[in-house]
């Protein structure tokens, strides 16, 4: 079963997060993520919403996602998201 990695994000420090960025789409492609949707101006269509970004990559199935996340690639990229940016990130079963 596919899952999804969901982050909502506010940048606080626009060139820490392009280091971030540069390193991103490589680490999560090495485990079969894809990078489904990037929104700087979600529409909110009810209720709040916390955040400026939302990220959602598309991952073969959980264990994949959690071994890029776990991963030492992204290990090494993850001390500049901490640097750069606010976040509130799930990981949620998609519906094949």
């Amino acid at each position: 079963m596919s899952a999804y990695f969901v982050a909502q994000i506010d940048i606080h420090d626009p060139k820490e997060y392009e280091v971030y960025e540069e390193g991103f789409d490589q680490v999560f492609s090495n485990y079969d993520g894809q990078v489904v949707c990037v929104d700087d101006q979600p529409s909110v269509l009810e209720g709040a919403w916390s955040r400026t970004r939302i990220v959602i990559i598309r991952f073969r199935d959980e264990d994949e996602a959690r071994r890029g996340y776990g991963s030492d690639e992204y290990t090494k990229l993850v001390h500049h998201h901490h640097r750069a940016l606010k976040a509130d990130i799930i990981l949620t079963k998609g519906r094949d």
